[in-house]
């Protein structure tokens, strides 16, 4: 049996089968995801050049590079996971075929992303304060805030786009976000490069020229993706921005209610690496630019299982939409197949290589960064012990998340990574004195928790009454 949905006007027609086999079902999880995993490392790529380009800088520049993004990224993923609620929501309303509601749940989408980046620059604006009163270095602190001040505004931008890339991955559209995000990398690296190091005739900004370059690529993306959608034949009939400032109040809503938990389940887990950086600052520079090059490496490997769980969300939304059971369990577990069989190859070749890959960040030529260099191979092997869990969580919830399950997973990421993770990583840091790597176990187990009570979860999604709602065909 199978339903049959066209987007209004366009004349395509997508079959959607609700009795798939699990090869095809792991086909079709692999077609969506495999863009949606090539756009996640592409654009952690924009951060991993302006890491490389800022440790080209030194590790002083690196340091406060990374104390800004520590305040920054949580703050901005929050925003992302709460606006990222548009995804689970069209989804849903395109495998129950109420495509009238998919304008108007981008409209909102767009009302959100405006609402939160306006509520998060203060905080932003704000990081002598915070990072004088958490005991930062001053001379860090006043180069991380001139990062943060050159750049802050990048955050509408970023935020609209995951409003228009939620649309387009709800159907099926992935490859123009892979395209588009390429587009991104290419003209961030030409613009850091030339702000931050004064080539082709720019001035040299330093820090505030990467900043500067970030927060461009995010409005020639922004707008990108919305010209793409504006004038594509199966998204320009939706007319996402007809009577814009028109309110739905109740779409409003539920983007809030089911983002709100995504947003902190987001902030709950970057948070915890935030606050490592921050711990890390207080044993010194050293420590702060080695963690900065393991957790890019981990970033980066971080991104597949990331892709393939926002595909796992599209998919399981739309077998929830469909009244689906069947469906939800084979898009859920095939995605967790395939994430944590990952993460699998990379656990090796960090545990097997970290010297080799550390070298790709610092200058192992320079004598300066001998510390750094040995310290970064030692928390990457210790990444290599979490990739498997940090794998199964992120699929995990964004499973749950097709389920509109958000708020009691937020409540077991708040409780794994801040009441188990985080008292761990201080007590080995600092109470038993294994310093940086003390704090990378800690995080390692917070993780596994997490891991384990998510993945254990959407086991029981049936017994534990998360498909009532479910609309039987």
């Amino acid at each position: 049996m199978s339903n049959i949905e066209a987007a209004p006007g366009t004349g395509d027609q997508t079959i959607i089968d609700s009795s798939i086999s699990w090869g095809t079902e792991a086909r079709q999880s692999f077609a969506l995801a495999w863009p949606l995993i090539a756009a996640q490392v592409a654009q952690n790529l924009l951060f991993t050049t302006d890491v490389v380009l800022m440790g080209w800088l030194g590790p002083r520049y690196l340091a406060a590079g990374t104390l800004a993004n520590a305040l920054l990224i949580p703050l901005l993923l929050t925003g992302i996971g709460i606006v990222g609620a548009v995804a689970p929501l069209v989804a849903q309303a395109r495998g129950a075929g109420n495509i009238k509601a998919v304008r108007r749940i981008v409209r909102q989408g767009f009302w959100v992303a405006i609402l939160m980046a306006t509520l998060l620059l203060p905080i932003i604006l704000n990081v002598r304060a915070i990072f004088t009163f958490i005991g930062q270095n001053p001379e860090v602190t006043a180069l991380a805030e001139g990062y943060l001040f050159a750049g802050a505004w990048m955050l509408y931008p970023a935020l609209g786009i995951i409003v228009i890339r939620s649309l387009l991955a709800a159907f099926d559209d992935t490859k123009a976000i892979l395209l588009i995000t390429l587009l991104g990398v290419v003209v961030n690296g030409l613009a850091a490069y030339a702000l931050i190091f004064g080539q082709f005739g720019f001035p040299r900004l330093e820090l505030r020229g990467a900043a500067i370059a970030t927060g461009l690529v995010n409005v020639v993306m922004f707008f990108t993706m919305l010209a793409y959608t504006l004038t594509h034949r199966k998204f320009k009939r939706f007319n996402i921005l007809a009577r814009f400032f028109k309110p739905d109040w109740n779409h409003f809503r539920a983007i809030f209610r089911i983002g709100l938990p995504i947003g902190l389940t987001v902030a709950a887990e970057v948070g915890l690496f935030s606050v490592a950086a921050m711990l890390m600052g207080r044993l010194g520079t050293n420590e702060v630019a080695a963690h900065a090059v393991a957790l890019q490496m981990a970033s980066t490997a971080f991104m597949v299982p990331l892709g393939l769980g926002m595909a796992a969300t599209v998919r399981v939304g739309i077998a929830y939409g469909r009244g689906d059971p069947d469906g939800i369990h084979k898009a859920g577990w095939t995605a967790l197949a395939m994430g944590t069989g990952f993460m699998a190859m990379t656990c090796i070749a960090f545990v097997v290589l970290p010297q080799t890959l550390v070298g790709i960040f610092l200058n192992r030529a320079d004598p300066a960064n001998s510390v750094a260099l040995g310290l970064a191979a030692t928390y990457l092997g210790i990444a290599g012990i979490f990739q498997l869990v940090d794998g199964a969580q992120v699929v995990a919830a964004h499973a749950l998340r097709g389920l509109s399950d958000t708020k009691v997973p937020m409540v077991l990421a708040i409780l794994g990574y801040w009441a188990v993770g985080l008292p761990i990583a201080y007590v080995l840091g600092f109470v038993l004195n294994w310093r940086g790597a003390g704090i990378w176990y800690g995080l390692a187990a917070g993780l596994a928790f997490v891991a384990v009570v998510l993945v254990a979860r959407f086991a029981l999604h049936e017994r534990l009454g998360l498909l009532r709602n479910l609309r039987l065909p």
